[in-house]
């Protein structure tokens, strides 16, 4: 009882709460720092002003700005597999694999998704604003929120024989069909971008991933849009962190309650012993050679009707309740291995010394 009551099972839940909020909270600090530096970035206009700001810029270059323009190819745009006319910058196609399969602890078929094969297409492209002046994007694959448009999209459905349903049924997958998916950011799309932009050697301006590790944007959606959608991120991550952290906090509050309840019993039995070591310091011997007696640890005799029914050496000196019988000695109800009653095994809530006048 001395050692902190810590089990296990919740050890474990206390570690991995505490760890999993702390990865949400980290991840939360860099949404919120994502968040700080989109409210504090410049929103320039695409104009041919631009070019002067940035000679006048020490290094010629701007950390973190947003730009916003029309989608625009610096060379051949890439051209739709499936649909004729739509040309673009870039452009993924996915082929995806859908079918069900058996979940034996629900007892139901559930559905699954794997991608069978994908592949990204990109050209070099650039930003144009009002004047025709341009932005040259660079590595746009490796920037966040860049959403397509969903070009082409077609269900190919699986096909089967009566072999082939018994298979799926001995093998508990049964599958529905394939996806193929063609996305592209056409040619004239407006699209904002965030990062650093710079003005290369040939005049040429350039917006490129920020040097400093910040996040690097290209979205379709306003940059009110974006501001609002990392918002919300960072909302989400600091839920999640704070519900873990409350989950370990109330396992803390959970252990620490039980420890407290431990010493309060500790304590209660410390204050019984105290008071049935009085009590026993001050009650009278029975004189030596007494017919139909026991003698005690310390040399006195006891009655045999008056011995604890357990050791038959100490008095009967303590009360069992709710039952109130008088049957055994302190040291023998600190030994039970149950707290239940010898006489009647009915279970013991308290006990209270026995006070002989």
């Amino acid at each position: 009882m001395d050692e902190f009551p810590v089990r296990p099972v919740e050890a474990l839940c206390l570690g991995a709460s505490l760890a999993i909020s702390g990865i949400f909270y980290y991840v939360y600090r860099k949404k919120r720092k994502t968040v700080e530096k989109l409210n504090d970035a410049p929103h320039l206009s695409l104009d041919g002003k631009l070019t002067d700001i940035l000679n006048v810029t020490p290094g010629k270059c701007l950390q973190y700005v947003v730009i916003e323009g029309a989608v625009q190819p610096v060379g051949e745009p890439l051209r739709s597999q499936f649909q004729d006319g739509s040309v673009g910058v870039v452009q993924k196609l996915m082929l995806r694999e859908h079918k069900l399969v058996w979940n034996g602890f629900a007892r139901t078929w559930t559905d699954s998704e794997r991608v069978l094969h994908q592949r990204v297409n990109a050209v070099p492209f650039s930003l144009v604003g009002s004047d025709e002046a341009t932005v040259r994007v660079l590595c746009p694959l490796e920037a966040s929120g860049l959403e397509m448009e969903i070009i082409h999209e077609k269900f190919h459905q699986a096909t089967y024989g009566f072999t082939d349903i018994i298979g799926q049924y001995l093998s508990g997958e049964k599958p529905k069909g394939q996806l193929e998916t063609e996305e592209m950011l056409k040619v004239g799309a407006t699209l904002t971008g965030v990062g650093e932009l710079i003005l290369d050697t040939d005049r040429a301006l350039k917006l490129r991933p920020p040097t400093d590790g910040s996040e690097y944007f290209l979205s379709t959606s306003d940059f009110e849009t974006l501001q609002m959608e990392q918002e919300s991120q960072a909302v989400v991550w600091q839920v999640l962190a704070s519900v873990f952290a409350l989950a370990g906090a109330a396992v803390l509050l959970w252990v620490g309650r039980r420890y407290y309840h431990n010493l309060r019993l500790r304590w209660e039995q410390d204050r019984l012993r105290r008071e049935f070591e009085r009590l026993d310091a001050g009650a009278p011997r029975a004189g030596a050679g007494s017919a139909g007696s026991e003698t005690s640890q310390d040399g006195a005799e006891v009655p045999i009707e008056s011995a604890c029914v357990i050791c038959l050496s100490q008095p009967r000196g303590c009360v069992l309740l709710d039952c109130g019988h008088v049957c055994c000695c302190f040291s023998c109800y600190q030994a039970l291995p149950q707290p239940t009653c010898p006489i009647c095994r009915q279970t013991i809530k308290r006990v209270v010394p026995l006070y002989q006048a």
